[in-house]
């Protein structure tokens, strides 16, 4: 029993020995590793809010993908520390990755998405923009869905693959925006005495710019009234109210001046001809009719009838 205890023992300490080098080596890979991926996550994180264009959840994302990219690195060191065969495990993950690429497509599509807005920043934060079918102030760039708050209010989710697929509008980006209003006066009114009361009105507005000019036009001829533009340049901030001023100032000025600006209307005309009368046709029947009280016929025998009789 001593000499089996023995050799137990023996054979322990054989064991311990001769992987206490390897277990050693990869704790202290672990520990190193650890600390690595820590200091180069935040010297990435430093370099990545040096760069303007990156945005604070573009920067955390691409921060978290480094640290365990480098873990995971150290994962498949620690094995191959312990004599397993590597190849097999990178060989593993690769199927897995895409086997789980495949399954989540949509879900990839969306974060690759929401990595390339972040990046080229097409909208921000607190910007209006307008994609297509989906419209409102920006309240979070997210990896997989943006958040946007439409103009009356509403709450919505858009996934970033369908904002990256089309045009968008952004109302905000730049500081100053054309204004065109459109005025319709009469075919009968004087045209230059209208155009010289439009340019009055956007010169006394100090909301409008000099630079560009101002400018009054002809815009078209249409069914029922010449159509007139106004454009000017204004200040962002300054459009939409600028826009509700200038449309009741216009009506008011061109009422004072007896410039009328006239509905749509159609004028229709009736022609009205004249049938040629027929002379009405009788016939003795009829003649014999009408002098019956009531319109009846009058009776008649036949001649069998006049025969019985007599």
């Amino acid at each position: 029993m001593e000499k089996e205890v023995f050799s137990l023992a023996n054979q322990l300490m054989l064991l311990v020995t001769d992987y206490a080098l390897d277990v050693i080596g990869a704790l202290l890979l672990l520990v190193g590793g650890w600390i690595v991926a820590g200091w180069i996550e935040k010297h990435t994180d430093k370099v990545l809010k040096r760069i303007d264009r990156v945005d604070a959840t573009l920067r955390s994302f691409v921060t978290n993908l480094v640290r365990y990219a480098i873990l995971v690195l150290v994962m498949i060191a620690v094995f191959a520390q312990f004599g397993i065969q590597t190849t097999s495990i990178i060989a593993v993950l690769g199927a897995a990755g895409l086997a789980v690429g495949l399954a989540l497509q949509g879900t990839l599509a969306n974060i690759a998405a929401g990595v390339l807005l972040l990046f080229l920043r097409p909208f921000k934060v607190g910007e209006s923009i307008d994609a297509g079918s989906v419209a409102g102030t920006v309240r979070e760039i997210g990896l997989f869905s943006t958040e946007l708050q439409t103009w009356d209010g509403i709450f919505l989710m858009v996934p970033n693959s369908q904002l990256a697929s089309t045009a968008i509008q952004n109302y905000s980006r730049l500081p100053t925006r054309r204004l065109n209003l459109v005025v319709g006066i009469s075919y009968t009114d004087d045209i230059d005495k209208a155009m010289r009361v439009l340019t009055e009105i956007l010169q006394n507005d100090e909301r409008i710019l000099d630079d560009p000019a101002h400018q009054v036009m002809v815009m078209e001829l249409a069914d029922s009234s010449v159509n007139m533009n106004l454009r000017c340049w204004t200040n962002r901030e300054n459009y939409w109210s600028l826009r509700f001023d200038l449309t009741k100032q216009a009506k008011q000025q061109l009422d004072e001046h007896g410039i009328t600006i006239p509905f749509p209307q159609r004028d229709v005309h009736f022609y009205r001809k004249e049938r040629q009368s027929e002379p009405m046709k009788t016939t003795a029947s009829d003649s014999e009719y009408d002098s019956e009280p009531g319109g009846y016929p009058p009776l008649r025998r036949s001649k069998t009838e006049g025969d019985d009789s007599e």
